[in-house]
């Protein structure tokens, strides 16, 4: 898997291009693009640098003499050059994200780095090991062929419920959907209402409850919360039929009242992360609808309820696709089936090749180097399928359409939601350089839901800005306690503060979470009794091939 087409293997296709007649850019705009082209081009045959090369994959000395630096030099040159013929062209703003998005994956593609021919550290390292590295590139090579995707870490470092997934606890309920997670308290005394955490159910769990030193799950009951999680089932070919609407009934709904029953509470505090967020709101929506609010206060993680940009994956967005994984695996011709975790994986790695695809190719081929390990990207590499049914609608009714947001629009497990009847307190956090979900459309959610809010603004990206223990002392999150109209307007006052956000978040949550009570060992009650030691045995499950496909009769 090493070319552009290998990133998006599978389901997932490129985007589709505008057709050439209709990409056009206008002829002065031409030639002003080539002339400075040329320009750049005369400078690097009298050795200067036109072009800033500030970039991590050429820090190395290596790339900046001799015959490499020239190759460097040509390579950004003539980048720049791609990228602006790309912004020159005169096409809606969909079609010019989808040739800029082209180009890129393109320029990441070509960069010297990736070859060996081209790459001085690959050939240095080649000459000292005499071929070793070269020797062990192959084999890194064929052992990822074997596997169907890049390694991005020693995977057997890790073992659940020993150093990832660790958090000591117990399954009290499960259905074919989920599993529930009760864990055990880690002080003496409490408060009252606990807290069900909702993961994305694109990914496994644990992300929430990775080592120790990185579990917001142990943060959490460090601080005296009661902490319940779902573990989402890796979908197989017993769930290619399930659908938005059951992961809302059978999962969210359901957490909701078993977590109820055990804490003997009318109403707990909730959280979810990504789209496990959507899932919740949307899940609160329904109940709402009947005048039944569960939720004490929610916290939503870097979450799309107004999905009005939804950033780069924008691109792999259209009508033709969805139609497509409806008649595939979504079931409206009565064919089912899933959407492959792999596959989906590969797509948000496409999103950052350059940190994400090719730094592990020429680390691992190139170079002939091992992967690290790292428990993040360990996680990441854990993936998960979806149901088809299940995708295809959220691809549609969120992603293409946007309805989540109009009052009665959708109608999710028979009932006609709209999000302003979800009037708990409500905690926002993003991420400022998020891909996944820009944080200026997360900041949309304030307009959304009418309870108390608080907006949290988070350094770094999507899951990074998220899993920041405050015990490593990284980076920064900007609050500002008035929320504005506009994302721009709420920047433009924030305060940056050094450090994790994890602490202003628990201390939101400890005033929405009762009086202290003592804390109880007992896991469960006598109708919700422990299964299973957590993590469980969903999480255990990997993701299956997605060949399997079922005719309706």
């Amino acid at each position: 898997m090493t070319d552009l087409a290998s990133a998006f293997a599978g389901f997932w296709q490129p985007p589709k291009l505008p057709d050439a007649h209709m990409a056009m850019i206008p002829m002065e705009k031409i030639e002003e693009i080539e002339k400075k082209y040329l320009e750049n081009i005369f400078a690097i045959w009298s050795g200067k640098s036109p072009i800033e090369m500030s970039d991590h994959r050429f820090k190395s000395s290596a790339w900046h003499e001799g015959w490499s630096e020239f190759i460097l030099r040509s390579y950004f040159v003539n980048a720049q050059h791609l990228v602006d013929l790309a912004k020159a062209v005169e096409v809606d703003t969909k079609a010019k994200k989808r040739i800029l998005f082209a180009t890129e994956q393109f320029i990441s593609s070509m960069a010297p780095s990736n070859f060996l021919a081209t790459n001085p550290e690959a050939i240095n390292e080649m000459i000292a090991t005499k071929g070793e590295s070269l020797a062990n590139g192959i084999q890194n090579f064929l052992g990822d062929m074997q596997e169907g995707k890049i390694s991005q870490t020693d995977t057997s470092k890790f073992e659940f419920g020993v150093n990832v997934a660790n958090s000591v606890g117990a399954i009290v309920y499960e259905n074919r959907i989920f599993q529930l997670i009760q864990y055990k308290p880690l002080t003496a005394t409490v408060f009252q209402k606990p807290l069900l955490m909702v993961p994305p159910c694109i990914n496994k769990y644990y992300i929430l409850d990775l080592q120790k030193e990185s579990s917001m799950v142990q943060y959490f009951l460090n601080a005296g919360i009661t902490v319940f999680m779902v573990s989402w089932k890796n979908a197989d070919e017993q769930m290619t039929e399930v659908t938005w609407d059951d992961y809302v009934s059978e999962g969210v709904i359901k957490a909701l009242q078993v977590t109820i029953e055990i804490s003997k509470l009318p109403k707990i505090n909730v959280l979810g992360f990504c789209v496990g967020g959507t899932l919740l709101a949307s899940g609160l929506a329904v109940l709402a609808a009947s005048e039944i609010e569960p939720a004490a206060s929610l916290i939503l993680l870097a979450s799309f309820l107004d999905f009005q940009d939804t950033g780069v994956l924008d691109v792999f967005i259209d009508e033709s696709t969805i139609e497509m994984t409806e008649k595939t695996i979504g079931g409206s011709t009565g064919r089912y089936g899933l959407l492959g975790g792999d596959d989906l994986a590969n797509t948000f790695s496409a999103l950052r090749p350059n940190d994400l695809v090719w730094n592990y190719v020429v680390g691992n081929y190139l170079l002939g180097k091992s992967p690290t390990s790292f428990d993040l990207l360990y996680w990441n590499s854990d993936t998960s399928n979806l149901p088809g049914p299940m995708f295809a609608w959220y691809l549609r009714h969120m992603y293409l359409q946007n309805e989540l947001k109009i009052p009665d629009r959708l109608e999710i497990c028979g009932t006609k939601i709209n999000l302003s009847r979800i009037t708990c307190p409500v905690y926002i956090y993003a991420s400022k350089e998020d891909h996944i979900v820009p944080w200026q459309t997360a900041y949309l959610t304030n307009q959304l839901l009418p309870g108390e809010k608080r907006f949290v603004l988070g350094a770094s990206g999507h899951i990074a800005g998220v899993i920041n223990p405050p015990q490593k002392k990284k980076r920064n999150y900007w609050i500002n306690p008035q929320i504005a109209k506009t994302p721009q307007d709420w920047f433009s006052k924030a305060k940056s503060v050094d450090g994790s956000w994890w602490p202003d978040c628990v201390a939101w949550l400890v005033k929405q979470s009762g009086q202290k009570v003592k804390s109880s060992p007992t896991l469960g009650n006598r109708q919700y009794q422990v299964i299973e030691p957590a993590p469980g045995r969903y999480v255990r499950e990997k993701a299956v091939k997605v060949s399997l496909l079922k005719e309706s009769t």
